[in-house]
């Protein structure tokens, strides 16, 4: 097949998938660190992210093949797409109550009232309490970011994990918890002690494993949303109800079980800038390891009837990048059939993160939404290796769209930058078309777009070309 033909059928390809859908930070959202159960929150004008935190574990210090957490960062970010990490908020050995040497602080929670922030915990008791299960604690702070004070004690009459706390619009808290089963009781005003006496979600799926839940209200329906082993992993799904405090009806699916077999997976949901967010974890960074486990974020939207639509997890996630940023493209928005491959750039510290091959004429692959301030990009630069060469075209908006830069590789069988000038400058935000000119094998790190050109390894600077 000529490569006309190839590029041709690519872009058929293409196109059917633009018209049956679209998706739009990047995940995993962090990636210095394992981060799991992210509970998304709102506070003014900034999404606070409080996870659990997945540690490797090491002799004496957590137990073999299983989840290992000592403490607790709180992350934020203005736009979704630039996280802040705010440190550690709490640590297993700063509560009175808990079993400092347990490794457990499992998945947390986070809300504000009166002034005050409260962060929902689960740790293992010590003292005479130790090993009878899990409880509940409770560490207030001034700020989203802490300090957090923990209470002196848990929170009496729970016994279990994954706090969620939701305060309806009336003022009234309530506390959602799993032992097995779904629980859910009143707050007192203090936010510190239950109000009524707890009540079993028993209408849900009777059979597997059902943990992790996070209620949320949108319109006059309560949402109830947990993971469900309903075969061998944790799927997403949900019930809704008139009340928060039940009876519930199971209504769906929001996310089918991880392709890369993940066996947990963990939820929020969150209305940001007039846009639903789901909030979840996979084992991106440690694909042979799910203990250790990385966040993630897509999109998430409702049916006309208040039914939520299925999520499809996506590298691309949410949020807009800006382009002077170093823009991954191996986390795209869409692929073609063949010719594309992505693998970690170290198997060996794979939080250096992924790489993007071209191996294939007309391999193509999109990434969306890219932030063009005017007169701000005149070069782009990219991190790549091509011990060939090679040639990848840039377009905007549509494979046939303008054709802003033509990247003519020289041959480097290292990694180094080389830089071009754009052949057309753009504003405002894009969608960015990158094919392959070449059988290659093209190897990308990440491609940025700046004012002034970059110092280069592999300079691979075309001709003087007129800025349009």
């Amino acid at each position: 097949m000529t490569m006309m033909k190839k590029i041709k059928y690519s872009l058929i390809g293409l196109v059917l998938w633009l018209v049956t859908g679209t998706v739009i930070a990047q995940n995993p959202l962090i990636r210095d660190q394992f981060t799991a159960d992210p509970s998304a929150r709102v506070f003014g004008d900034r999404v606070y992210i409080y996870p659990s935190h997945d540690i490797p574990v090491i002799p004496g210090h957590g137990r073999a093949n299983w989840f290992c957490m000592e403490d607790y960062h709180v992350f934020s970010s203005l736009n979704l797409t630039d996280w802040k990490d705010h440190g550690t908020i709490l640590t297993q050995n700063r509560v009175p109550w808990a079993d400092s040497t347990a490794y457990s602080m499992w998945a947390p929670d986070c809300v504000f009232r009166n002034g005050k922030y409260y962060f929902y915990f689960p740790a293992p008791p010590g003292g005479i309490s130790k090993g009878k299960g899990f409880r509940v604690g409770v560490a207030v702070a001034n700020k989203p970011t802490g300090p957090f004070t923990p209470q002196k004690e848990p929170i009496e009459g729970i016994q279990g994990i994954d706090p969620n706390v939701f305060i309806d619009d009336d003022g009234q808290a309530y506390i959602y918890w799993a032992q097995g089963n779904i629980y859910a009781a009143k707050l007192k005003a203090n936010m510190l002690e239950l109000a009524s006496e707890p009540v079993i979600f028993d209408q849900l799926p009777e059979k597997g494993l059902k943990e992790g839940p996070y209620l949320f209200k949108r319109k006059d329906n309560y949402y109830l949303t947990y993971p469900h082993v309903a075969n061998k992993t944790e799927r997403l799904e949900y019930a809704m109800s008139k009340s928060p405090l039940g009876p519930f009806s199971y209504t769906g699916v929001i996310m089918d079980e991880s392709a890369s077999g993940c066996w947990t997976n963990h939820q929020s949901i969150i209305k940001f800038k007039n846009q639903w967010y789901l909030f979840y974890h996979n084992d991106d960074l440690s694909p042979q390891f799910d203990k250790n486990r990385s966040i993630r974020a897509d999109s998430l939207f409702f049916n006309g009837d208040g039914t939520i639509r299925k999520v499809l997890q996506t590298l691309r996630g949410v949020g807009i990048s800006p382009a002077t940023s170093e823009i991954q493209i191996d986390r795209y928005s869409a692929v073609g059939n063949s010719g594309i491959s992505v693998a970690f750039l170290d198997s060996l510290q794979k939080m250096k993160g992924w790489k993007a091959t071209f191996s294939e004429a007309g391999a193509w692959l999109r990434y969306n939404r890219v932030a063009f301030s005017r007169g701000s990009t005149r070069w782009v630069t990219a991190k790549v290796k091509a011990a060939r060469g090679g040639v990848l075209e840039i377009h905007a908006d549509k494979p046939s769209g303008p054709l802003i830069a033509r990247l003519n590789l020289g041959r480097s069988t290292e990694w180094g930058l080389q830089t071009f000038v754009l052949l057309k400058s753009l504003q405002g935000t894009h969608d960015l078309f990158f094919v392959a000119g070449n059988s290659g094998p093209v190897e990308i790190d990440w491609i940025s777009f700046k004012q002034r050109q970059i110092k280069t390894l592999n300079q691979g600077l075309p001709k003087a070309a007129t800025l349009k």
